[in-house]
């Protein structure tokens, strides 16, 4: 289970723990009393924080949605009108691999919700909101790039890393983890046939 500071949350270590359960034992292996247990917490702390189940679940997605935005740290990378395609591929292609190799029980947790909410409607607004977050941004750095279809584009590439990713987490590559150069080269190139050559993508 994640080590915490003493400062950290109950709810964020309610919520972590779950998303760690997730990775290790699956949907059915989470239980409040299951986040007790390896949380260390006294019994019906969890129910405290997340009464219900989808009470557990929606706090969970939050929490993965504020941890893969640290991943991401869309925040933190160079303005691509001055960093130009190349800034903004190894950006991405960094967070991508960090998704496949030191966060990739988060990642296995991420799909475990995913396919969760398509059988919880209400958990699947929570899941869609938290996505929105990444695709808005993403949207605005490829058209500060010269995208002619944003939308598109970014449908594109998100559609890309999750295929990468799921490939190689759960997927038949899961023993073939591309380094950090072969995810840039894919990103590179798929960049490249969105923004024509010519737009620098270095």
């Amino acid at each position: 289970m994640p080590a915490h500071p003493p400062s950290a949350s109950r709810a964020d270590l309610v919520a972590d723990t779950a998303l760690a359960l997730l990775a290790e034992r699956g949907m059915r292996g989470l239980t409040h009393r299951a986040v007790d247990e390896a949380a260390g917490l006294p019994q019906g702390s969890t129910s405290n924080v997340a009464r219900t189940r989808q009470a557990l679940l929606e706090l969970s997605v939050r929490r993965l949605a504020d941890r893969e935005a640290r991943v991401l740290a869309l925040h933190e990378m160079p303005d691509p009108r001055t960093g130009g395609t190349g800034s903004l591929v190894d950006a991405l292609a960094l967070a991508t691999h960090r998704a496949l190799t030191r966060n990739r029980d988060l990642t296995v947790a991420r799909y475990e919700l995913a396919l969760e909410a398509t059988r919880r409607p209400e958990l699947r607004a929570h899941f869609d909101a938290a996505g929105a977050r990444f695709r808005e941004q993403l949207s605005q750095l490829v058209s500060a790039l010269g995208s002619a279809d944003p939308d598109r584009h970014v449908l594109s590439l998100v559609a890309w890393a999750d295929g990468l990713m799921f490939s190689c987490v759960a997927g038949t590559y899961h023993a073939q983890v591309p380094g950090l150069e072969q995810v840039r080269t894919g990103l590179r190139e798929l960049l490249a046939g969105m923004l024509g050559a010519g737009k620098g993508v270095v």
